[in-house]
């Protein structure tokens, strides 16, 4: 009986000494909670950080910006650039168990192109002809025209069940993806808790069995959780956090040039901003080395209409008339367009503590070249339905970039393009968006991008403000994560945590 007991008692033991469920629990920190969770229609960081683990297209990007494959493990495409065979992982599956197949491919693109979703993303393959199962484990594509973008493009397609695709999920509320994580638990405004995928189709991943991510709108309370330990990440945090980061045992900055890049939109369909003028003046009113000094801590740079780490793409903004600051010509500006006497409009604001800093910024510049600017703060998802709605007159946000300037082009500045909120329209820049996209010679569409560039510098409905640096904060024992350009989180699973 005595040895019974003491084996009962030293099993017991054994079973206290094993690792618990989360034991690989990444403390994760960010500022906002998603307003939802659908892939097709959320674009949102903080959407964003959770689906990145959660969905996969068939292509992905990678730390160095080049496309690799993602569900499809190889394509061929035909000579005349209208063809894509893509060939699925065999094993992919989705949370809920089932395979991923080619239907689940053309149901996950059907939905983007369908009006009816309204997905921001329906651009990036408006030019697809056809999608259809051509094997158990092939999907053919065809394309109306070539696009030199076409594989760039397609991380952003999310795949998704075809039930899903259809309606049979509240994809705004719920998830089935086939990523390396499956969203175990959201507690609205709080956390949700993301949970190891033990059926994912790369062997060895994901290497945490959790990342939690957790809600902590204030800045100093994330820098004072990372500092304690309490927080294990920091996602591209701001550049006046990361300054006072700096430096702080235990702490590691990661930093990279950003693709995203703050704005002010303008609505060019009523006035005041349908005159060109009046958006020249305000570019001309800008001072945008002073708000990287401001803002970024210097850690930035003034932003054009791409971020200066697509150096194969970007055109110095030097060559930009608009960007030589001049209160005394942005006057002038507005006068020839009937401002004489000064010119007042209202800024929607993104609630995030750096985009506030930019406005106010911004503000104190514009209202010294004559304009009369009103701030209206407004909470997430106010100011994402007003944008959507392209109910503003002007708004300082923040966008995402991406390795190759059609994706940020063509959806934004093309006429009816999918994040036209601006409602802009220009037939020279619609052609030179079309030449883009389809032409495959790399020297050519260098050109038509440095063209477009200067077209839209200053006469835009987008007056580009900066590029800061990226950076994310981690702690000692945090390793295999790895900051992208794009802000991509897809590095997640091949993070561990070391004792």
């Amino acid at each position: 009986m005595g040895r019974m007991i003491r084996a009962s008692l030293a099993a017991a033991a054994a079973i206290l000494a094993a690792p618990v469920a989360w034991a690989q629990t990444l403390e994760v920190a960010t500022d906002q909670s998603p307003v939802g969770l659908d892939p097709h229609v959320a674009t949102s960081f903080a959407t964003v950080l959770v689906n990145g683990s959660v969905y996969e297209g068939l292509t992905s990007v990678d730390k160095d910006l080049k496309v690799v494959p993602e569900l499809a493990e190889s394509w061929t495409v035909s000579p005349d650039g209208l063809t894509y065979v893509f060939t699925l992982r065999p094993g992919a599956k989705f949370h809920d168990g089932s395979p991923v197949t080619p239907a689940d491919v053309a149901a996950s693109f059907a939905r983007v192109r369908d009006p009816k979703t309204g997905s921001p993303y329906a651009s990036r393959i408006d030019m697809v002809k056809s999608v259809e199962p051509t094997g158990d484990r092939q999907v053919t594509v065809t394309l109306t025209t070539p696009s030199a973008p076409f594989l760039t493009n397609l991380p952003q397609i999310s795949i998704v069940p075809a039930a899903a695709a259809t309606g049979g999920i509240d994809l705004q509320r719920k998830t089935d993806g086939t990523g390396p994580f499956t969203l175990k638990e959201w507690v609205p405004d709080t956390y949700l808790l993301l949970a190891k995928n033990a059926a994912y189709w790369e062997a060895g991943l994901p290497k945490l069995d959790a990342v939690k991510i957790n809600i902590v709108p204030e800045a100093s309370t994330r820098q004072v959780g990372l500092s304690g330990g309490t927080y294990q990440l920091l996602p591209n945090v701001d550049p006046a956090t990361a300054a006072t980061l700096q430096g702080t045992p235990g702490v590691t900055l990661l930093e990279t040039t950003d693709l995203s890049y703050t704005l002010v939109g303008m609505n060019v369909s009523k006035p005041p901003f349908d005159n060109p003028k009046v958006r020249e003046a305000l570019n001309t009113a800008i001072d945008r080395s002073q708000i990287v000094e401001a803002a970024y801590f210097g850690k930035g740079q003034p932003g054009g209409p791409l971020s200066p780490a697509l150096r194969d793409w970007a055109v110095d903004v030097s060559t930009f008339p608009c960007y030589t600051p001049n209160p005394t010509r942005a006057r002038e500006l507005l006068a020839a367009a009937g401002h004489g006497n000064g010119l007042a409009f209202t800024l929607n604001v993104l609630p995030r503590q750096d985009i506030r800093d930019i406005a106010q910024v911004v503000q104190a510049q514009l209202n010294a070249a004559g304009f009369r600017v009103e701030l209206k703060n407004q909470e997430l998802g106010s100011f994402i339905q007003d944008w959507r709605n392209s109910n503003f007159q002007a708004f300082a946000s923040t966008n995402a970039g991406s390795p190759d300037p059609d994706d940020y082009f063509f959806r934004t500045f093309r006429t009816g393009g999918s994040t036209n909120v601006f409602k802009y329209s220009d037939t020279g820049v619609d052609t030179l968006l079309d030449e883009g996209r389809t032409t495959l010679d790399p020297a050519k569409r260098k050109a038509i991008y440095a063209d477009l560039q200067k077209r839209l510098a200053c006469n835009g409905p987008i007056a580009h403000l900066a590029f800061g640096q990226l950076f994310t904060a981690v702690r000692d024992g945090v390793t295999g994560y790895e900051i992208v350009g794009n802000r991509s989180t897809r590095s997640l699973r091949q993070t561990a945590l070391e004792k």
